[in-house]
C-alpha cells in the first residue's frame, strides 16, 4: 500500500513539475467560493434527499442546507437546541415534545412552524412504509404520529420506547424540509429539489459530476455549535466527485480545489506531501461501529467455537495494521465502537496483540500445527472464508498474513457487491464486515439485532444461540433508558459482551480525513463527522 501510494505521489510530482512551480492562486472573483473534491458519487442510489441518503459525502453538503430540531455537541455528544429551543421527554421515552423557534424561515420564504415539522415527519413515515430499506427509516424507528399543540409546539409520539430518538432528531437524515419539498416527488428531491432553512441553498446537482451551493441571505439561527451566527462567509460552494485518487491529489496540489476529501485516510507519503505544500490535515473518527469482523457461529462452522473466535482477537496486531496500512500517527482501534460514539467503552486490554495467547487457545480447542504451519483438526485445515466486495486491500492481505502466523488460513474471496450481499444473506461466509455511521450507539442494532438489522441472517449468525438473548436484552435496555447513566451501563455491558464472546472482532478505527489548503480558515467537525461550512472563510 505504501509503495503504491509512493509511486502515485511521485507521478503527481512529475506531472505538476512541483520543483519549479507553486500552486496557482485563485482570482479575486472566486475568492469567496470554496471548492471541494470528494470521492466518487453514489452510483447505486443517486439521491441528495436527506431522508433517503446515506452517502457520507452527500450528508456533508446537506448538513449546511437543511437543519434539524436539535444538534449534537461534537465533543461531548450532548444534544443541544437548534430549531427547537427546548424539549420534554416522557418517562417511557415514547413522547417527545418540542418547543420551536419563532424566527426561522425556509429559503423559499415558507415559515418554520409546528405544521412544517408534522409534514416532514409524516411524509418521511409514509415514504419509509413504501420503501422500508431507505436509510432514514432507521432514524425514524417507532414514530407513530405528531400532535400540534400550538403553532410553535409539537408532540412527536412513538409506538414503542426509543431513547435514541432525541439524538435522531439532531441528524441530517431527520432534518426538516420546507413543505414545498414534500409536494415534489421522491425522485425530484433526490435530484436537488430540497428546500431547507440552512445557510446555503442547492443551486444544482449533477449526479456523478458535482453540485453547487449558494449562500442564503438573512440567515440568523445557527446552533450553539456554530461560531458564525449570521450569513455564511462564503458566497458559494462547488463540489466535484473525483473517483481517481491521483487526479484528486493533483487538483489539490495545483490549487484548483481548497479541500481534498477522500473516503480513505491519507498515506504517510501523501500526508508529508500535502504538509510540505502548507496544507492542514483534518481528522476525526466517524461515530458508530469501528470496522469490525463479524463471525458466522452457526452449525458446524469453525467459528462456532468461542476459543477460536478469541484466538482471532489476539492474533490481530492492530497497532501494526494502523501504522502499515495508513501512517504512524493513525489511531489504533480501541473497541467495538469508534471513540467519537457516545457511551464508548474501551476494550484495549482485551484487544492486545498476543500471538502466544492465540496459540494456546487454538491448542485448547484441538487445532494442532501441521508441517505446513497451518492448524488441523480431524484432518480438516483451520481455513476461514472472508468475502470481500469489489477487491482485496492491503489491509486484508495484512490480516491474512497475521493470522497465518498462528496457523489460521484466511481465504480472501473477492465478489461483486451483489454477490457479497447475497452471500451474507445466505450465511455463506465465516467472516464478514459491515458498518454504519451515526453518533449514537443505537446504530449497532442495524447490524447486530436481528429484529431491526439490515441483514437478519448476519445479525443472527454473529452470536452463539444462547448469547443472542443477552445481546437483545442489552439493546432493549439502551432503547428504554432515558437517563444517561442507564444508557451508558447498557451499552457498556453490550460492548463487554461482544468482545468477551468474540462476537465482534475490531480491526481499525474508521477515521475520516480531509486536507485543507492554506486559504481555508476555521474548518471544524460536526458530531456526525461533517463540517460547519458557514464558519469557513477562504483567503485570497
Amino acid at each position: 500500500m505504501r509503495l503504491q501510494r509512493t509511486l502515485a505521489s511521485a507521478a503527481i510530482l512529475l506531472a505538476l513539475g512541483l520543483s519549479g512551480c507553486s500552486p496557482s492562486q485563485p482570482d479575486a472573483q472566486a475568492a469567496s467560493t470554496l471548492k471541494i473534491a470528494f470521492f466518487n458519487d453514489n452510483t447505486q442510489l443517486v439521491s441528495i434527499d436527506p431522508f433517503q441518503v446515506y452517502w457520507l459525502e452527500h450528508r456533508v453538503v446537506l448538513r449546511n442546507v437543511v437543519e434539524a430540531l436539535t444538534d449534537q455537541d461534537p465533543q461531548t455528544g450532548q444534544i443541544i437546541p437548534w430549531l427547537a429551543e427546548r424539549w420534554e421527554i416522557s418517562p417511557d421515552a415514547r413522547e417527545y415534545t418540542f418547543y420551536l423557534r419563532k424566527d426561522v424561515t425556509f429559503s423559499n420564504g415558507e415559515p418554520f412552524d409546528a405544521q412544517a415539522v408534522k409534514t416532514a415527519f409524516d411524509s418521511n413515515k409514509a415514504f419509509a412504509a413504501e420503501l422500508p430499506s431507505t436509510f432514514g427509516a432507521t432514524y425514524l424507528a417507532g414514530y407513530d404520529h405528531a400532535e400540534i399543540l400550538d403553532p410553535h409546539s409539537i408532540k412527536l409520539v412513538l409506538s414503542k420506547p426509543n431513547a435514541g430518538f432525541l439524538q435522531a432528531t439532531s441528524t441530517t437524515n431527520l432534518s426538516i424540509l420546507a413543505p414545498e419539498s414534500y409536494r415534489k416527488t421522491a425522485k425530484e428531491r433526490s435530484l436537488g429539489a430540497v428546500i431547507g432553512s440552512g445557510p446555503f441553498k442547492i443551486e444544482h446537482y449533477t449526479p456523478e459530476t458535482g453540485l453547487r451551493l449558494v449562500r442564503r441571505e438573512g440567515y440568523a439561527w445557527a446552533s450553539a455549535n456554530v461560531q458564525n451566527k449570521g450569513d455564511a462567509h462564503l458566497s458559494a460552494i462547488e463540489v466535484s466527485y473525483v473517483p481517481e485518487e491521483s487526479v484528486r491529489n493533483g487538483l489539490f496540489l495545483q490549487g484548483k480545489v481548497d479541500i481534498l476529501w477522500p473516503r480513505v485516510p491519507f498515506s504517510e507519503v501523501d500526508l508529508q506531501l500535502f504538509q510540505r505544500n502548507d496544507a492542514t490535515i483534518q481528522s476525526r473518527s466517524l461515530p458508530g461501529p469501528a470496522l469490525n469482523l463479524y463471525p458466522n457461529t452457526r452449525g458446524n462452522r469453525i467459528l462456532a467455537d468461542q476459543k477460536v473466535r478469541q484466538a482471532l482477537l489476539k492474533a490481530i496486531d492492530r497497532k501494526s495494521y494502523a501504522s502499515t496500512v495508513y501512517n504512524d500517527a493513525f489511531p489504533v482501534v480501541d473497541g467495538v465502537y469508534d471513540v467519537t460514539t457516545p457511551y464508548f467503552r474501551s476494550q484495549g486490554d482485551k484487544l492486545a496483540y498476543d500471538p502466544q495467547g492465540a496459540a494456546k487457545l487454538l491448542d485448547a480447542a484441538g487445532w494442532t500445527l501441521g508441517q505446513d504451519s497451518y492448524r488441523y483438526k480431524d484432518g480438516k485445515r483451520l481455513a476461514l472464508q472472508y468475502n470481500l466486495p469489489g477487491k482485496e486491500t492491503a489491509g486484508d492481505v495484512l490480516i491474512q498474513d497475521q493470522l497465518r502466523k498462528v496457523g489460521i488460513e484466511l481465504k480472501l474471496k473477492v465478489q461483486t457487491t451483489a454477490e457479497w450481499a447475497a452471500a451474507n444473506a445466505a450465511g455463506a461466509y465465516d467472516l464478514t464486515y459491515s458498518y454504519m455511521t451515526r453518533a449514537d450507539p443505537i446504530i449497532l442494532q442495524t447490524i447486530l439485532d436481528p429484529r431491526s438489522a439490515n441483514s437478519s441472517t448476519l445479525a443472527t449468525n454473529t452470536y452463539e444461540p444462547n448469547v443472542l438473548p443477552l445481546a437483545q436484552t442489552l439493546f432493549d435496555a439502551g432503547l428504554t433508558a432515558t437517563a444517561s447513566e442507564q444508557r451508558a451501563d447498557a451499552y457498556g455491558e453490550l460492548q463487554d459482551l461482544l468482545i468477551d464472546q468474540g462476537s465482534a472482532i475490531p480491526v481499525y478505527e474508521r477515521v475520516w480525513q480531509a486536507a485543507t489548503s492554506k486559504r481555508v480558515q476555521n474548518f471544524r467537525w460536526s458530531a456526525e463527522g461533517f463540517a460547519f461550512l458557514n464558519d469557513i472563510e477562504v483567503k485570497p
